[in-house]
C-alpha cells in the first residue's frame, strides 16, 4: 500500500518506518519504496526493512520502469509499502497520480493531534476526491489516549478502516535539518526509535493491512554493456550519500565494476577508470574536506590522466574552488573547475528537470541551497518542469562532467555511460 498524508509534516515517514519495522519483526519480506526523488527518507526506510530503497516517480523513470521495480519487488516480497510525498494529491505527478497509474491501494496518515470527529472528515474528503482511487483506510498518529482512538474509529464511515492508531510519543520522531530528516547513520539511537514506534502502531488497536493486490508481469529491455570492464570510484559517506540504487544498479547493468571510497578519510582513490561524486552534504564536513589534501591531489591526477569524472551537486560543489557554509566559513576545495559556492538558508532552486544532451534526454532534479559563482559556460542548461523552477548548467572540462542536476541513469542509459566512458571533447 502507499502510504500518504493531507501534508508534509503529517508523520509519513515515521509511520512508514514503523510499519516496516513491526512487520518485518513478524517475519514478513518487506520491501519499501519512496515516491518521487528523495534520498535521505530512503535510508531511514531502508534500515527498517533492512533491504535497499528505490523511488518511484512517473516522470522522471516513466510508468514502465516503476511497474517493473515493483513487480521485481513482489516476487521476492510479502509485503510492499511505497511512502508517497507531500500531499496525497500534491504536485504534478502526484501519489494520487502513482498509485492510480499502478493499482496500488492508498492509505492515509493523519495527524490526530487537536481532532475528534474532524478527523473522519479529512479521511473522508482524501478517499472521494478521486472517486477512481483505490482508497483502504486510515493511520491515526499522535493519538493522545485510548478514549481518543475510539473517538477516531467511530466517526468513520464504516466502510473506512482504521489501519492503525499510534500513540503520540516525541522520542519517536525524527531530526531534520535544512535538506530534510538526517540521515540513517547520524541517528545513533535509530533503532531504539523504530523499535518504539513500531510498538506504538499497536497502542490502542491491532495493526491491520489490505487485501493483497497483484501486479503484471512487466520486463524491459536490459542496458547495453557500455560500460563492460570498467571500474567506477563511487564516493560514499556523510557528506555524499544521496545516491539512487537504481543508478548503481544501472551502471552494474552496463558491465561496470564499482569500488567506494570517502572523500572525508581516504587519501587516495581506488585504481578506477572513472569517479562519481554523488551529492550530499559537503558543507557539513568543510574543513575535513580542505583539509584531505591528498585525495584532492588525488583527483586532480585522475582528471588530468583524461580519466572520466562525473559529478552531482554535493560532489560538484565539491570539484569547485571554493565552499562557504550558511555560517560564513570558506574552505579550499579541489580546484577542477573555476569558481566558488555559497550556502545560503533559502533555497536556490527545486524541482524535475529535463537534460538535453548529444545522445539525447535524460531526466532528474535539482534541490540545492548554493549559490554558484563562476565564469565557465555550460555545454547545455536544463528545462525546468515546473515555472517557477529554472535551468540548470552542465558543465564540461575534458573528461569531467558535472552540475547541480541529480539524474536518473535507467531513463537514458547509453547517455548515462558517457559520463563513465572516457576523454569528451570540451
Amino acid at each position: 500500500m502507499l502510504i500518504s498524508a493531507p501534508a508534509s509534516g503529517q508523520g509519513k515517514t515515521t509511520v512508514t518506518a514503523a510499519l516496516a519495522y513491526y512487520h518485518r519483526q513478524q517475519g514478513l519480506r518487506v520491501r519499501v519504496f519512496k515516491t518521487g526523488p528523495d534520498f535521505i527518507d530512503p535510508q531511514i526506510l531502508a534500515y527498517a526493512c533492512g533491504q535497499p530503497v528505490y523511488q518511484l516517480d512517473l516522470w522522471m523513470m516513466g510508468e514502465a520502469h516503476c511497474r517493473e521495480l515493483l513487480f521485481l519487488a513482489a516476487g521476492e516480497a510479502d509485503l510492499i509499502l511505497i511512502e508517497g510525498v507531500m500531499g496525497l494529491f500534491d504536485g504534478d505527478s502526484s501519489s494520487a497520480d502513482l498509485a492510480q497509474a499502478l493499482a496500488v491501494p492508498v492509505a492515509a496518515v493523519i495527524d490526530a493531534q487537536g481532532m475528534a470527529q474532524t478527523f473522519a472528515a479529512v479521511a473522508f474528503g482524501l478517499a472521494h476526491y478521486r472517486p477512481q482511487l483505490a482508497f483502504v483506510g486510515v493511520i491515526a498518529n499522535k493519538v493522545g489516549s485510548a478514549g481518543h482512538a475510539r473517538l477516531l474509529q467511530e466517526a468513520l464511515p464504516a466502510d473506512m478502516p482504521l489501519l492503525a492508531a499510534m500513540s503520540r510519543d516525541e522520542a519517536v520522531g525524527l531530526p531534520s535539518r535544512h535538506l530534510g530528516l538526517w540521515q540513517a547513520e547520524e541517528i545513533g539511537d535509530l533503532d531504539a526509535r523504530l523499535a518504539r514506534a513500531a510498538e506504538l502502531l499497536n497502542s490502542f488497536t491491532p495493526c491491520l493491512l489490505p487485501e493483497p493486490v497483484a501486479f503484471a508481469n512487466v520486463s524491459t529491455n536490459p542496458p547495453p554493456r557500455l560500460l563492460q570492464g570498467k571500474r567506477i570510484a563511487v564516493a560514499r559517506d556523510a557528506a555524499f550519500s544521496f545516491l539512487y540504487q537504481a543508478n548503481l544498479d544501472c551502471l552494474q547493468a552496463m558491465g561496470a565494476e564499482l569500488v567506494f571510497f570517502s572523500p572525508l578519510v581516504d587519501g587516495k582513490l581506488p585504481e578506477a577508470d572513472s569517479v562519481y561524486l554523488p551529492g550530499g552534504y559537503p558543507e557539513l564536513h568543510l574543513q575535513t574536506l580542505a583539509d584531505n589534501v591528498p585525495m584532492k591531489q588525488a583527483l586532480i591526477d585522475h582528471h588530468l590522466a583524461g580519466k572520466a569524472i562525473y559529478a552531482e551537486c554535493g560532489g560538484f560543489l565539491y570539484l569547485l574552488e571554493s565552499l562557504t557554509d550558511k555560517d560564513g566559513h570558506q574552505a579550499a576545495m579541489v580546484g577542477l573547475l573555476a569558481g566558488k559556492a555559497v550556502m545560503q538558508t533559502k533555497l536556490a532552486n527545486l524541482g524535475m528537470h529535463s537534460l538535453q544532451l548529444e545522445l539525447g534526454e535524460i531526466r532528474g532534479h535539482s534541490f540545492h541551497f548554493s549559490k554558484l559563482d563562476t565564469a565557465l559556460k555550460p555545454i547545455a542548461v536544463s528545462t525546468a518542469q515546473r515555472s517557477f523552477g529554472h535551468g540548470e548548467g552542465f558543465f564540461r572540462s575534458g573528461s569531467l562532467q558535472a552540475s547541480y542536476l541529480h539524474l536518473y541513469f535507467s531513463y537514458n542509459p547509453q547517455l548515462a555511460a558517457g559520463f563513465f566512458s572516457g576523454l569528451q571533447s570540451d
